[in-house]
């Protein structure tokens, strides 16, 4: 019997693995709340960004497993700061759900053509949001 197997992929020195990491880019600090609340409650690690071009600039540099994303933000916005990571080698495999207020199919298309994995219409319940990301992340 072999005691030093190798741990599964993911798995720290120590042996316990990471938990995932999920952006959440959202400019409501009420949103942001909420969702990180639900998320955490659910055993996910989070970090937020306010706006699309420092949600990019998160993505970069720490590589989230996942990334809930607004529409509507100052500046860089969701279908903006989506198309860019998606077209970026760097950022590309990351899955990208829009969250946001925008309820028209024609959002729902764009945002999805843009490179988003799933699309979720305002207000959202916690349960909701763990069930997409778990979705997302099982993809």
């Amino acid at each position: 019997m072999n005691a030093s197997a190798t741990p599964p992929a993911g798995t720290p020195p120590g042996g316990i693995p990471e938990r995932p990491l999920i952006l959440i880019v959202d400019d409501s600090p009420t949103e942001v709340h909420v969702m990180r609340t639900a998320l955490e409650r659910h055993g996910y690690r989070t970090v937020t960004a306010g706006d699309g071009a420092e949600g990019m600039r998160l993505a970069r540099q720490m590589r989230p497993s996942l990334i809930f994303m607004d529409v509507v933000m100052p500046g860089i916005n969701g279908f903006q700061a989506t198309r860019q990571l998606h077209g970026d080698p760097e950022t590309r495999s990351i899955p990208i759900v829009m969250v946001t207020s925008k309820s028209q199919q024609t959002d729902r298309i764009w945002g999805l053509r843009q490179g988003a994995v799933d699309y979720m219409v305002k207000p959202v319940s916690g349960a909701e949001l763990v069930e997409k990301a778990q979705a997302a992340l099982a993809a």
